[in-house]
Parts: C-alpha cells; structure tokens; sequence
C-alpha cells in the first residue's frame, strides 16, 4: 500500500463465533435472512463477471421493472445472495447453492482426472473475486476480458 492514502485496504472479517452462528428461524419457521435495501453499504466485493453473466443480470433488472419491481444491480445480487444463504442455513448440503457447487466441483475434478484442459480458469475459488473497502465505480475492465461486477 502506498504511504498517505489514508485508508487501509484490509477488510475486518467477523469472528469465528459470528461466522458459525446458524441465522435465528422468523416465527413462520422461514429464515430471518434479509437482504439489505437502499442504505449506505460500508462495505464492498468486486465480482468479475463474463459478458454473458452481466447481461442475464441486467435482463433480470429488466424483467423485474416489468413486473414493478424497480431495483438496481446491487440489489438484485443482495437480495438473490439472501435467498441462497437462507437456503444453505435451512437446508445444509441440499440446499441449491451446496447442491450446485459440488456438482460443478465433480464435473471440474472428473475433467482433471480425464486430462482436461481449463483446470486454472475454472478451479474453485478461482474466481478471480477479491474483497475490498472503499469507493470506485468498479467499471474497470481486467486484462482477462472479464468487467467487474461493483456491489456494494
């Protein structure tokens, strides 16, 4: 980090009791887990994106105004990440999301064991995120021809 920024771009993570607790169940037995709305969002995550990505992403941003339900980008990620961590809290390794990330990881691990090519671009955890704190228009375009997707 260069010397007089002013700011650090580490990230204050929360602790292990934190990370481990389950989310509390609302009083219809459904997960308390809310995305947040229109408010100031401390905090941010730069995902990279393919073209094909960001476009379905807005086609839903899109479909949503259709269906009066006006909300920008990083909404619709907040909201769409809520729903699947209350899926994974509620339903474990039969959740979607855990459902969805084994399978790929077995169709990544069957495409090594075959002598496959394309292990590093799409390894797990090979996404190429990386979390920090501050502003930025997160518009830049990556060397990789990826464009990061800012959420914050």
């Amino acid at each position: 980090m260069a010397t007089g920024r002013g700011r650090s771009r580490r990230v204050s993570l929360p602790g292990v009791a934190e990370l481990l607790r389950p989310a509390a169940p609302g009083p219809d037995g459904g997960d308390q887990r809310r995305a947040s709305g229109r408010e100031r969002h401390t905090q941010k995550i730069t995902v990279y994106l393919s073209a094909e990505e960001l476009l379905d992403l807005e086609r839903a941003r899109l479909a949503l105004l259709r269906y009066g339900a006006a909300a920008d980008r990083g909404r619709i990620v907040r909201e769409a990440i809520a729903v699947l961590l209350a899926d994974l809290d509620a339903r474990g390794k039969d959740s979607l999301l855990a459902r969805r990330i084994a399978s790929e990881n077995r169709a990544i691990e069957q495409q090594q064991s075959a002598g496959g090519n394309g292990a590093a671009e799409h390894r797990p955890g090979g996404n190429q995120a990386s979390a920090n704190q501050g502003s930025g228009d997160g518009l830049h375009h990556s060397a990789r021809g990826r464009t990061p997707a800012s959420v914050s």
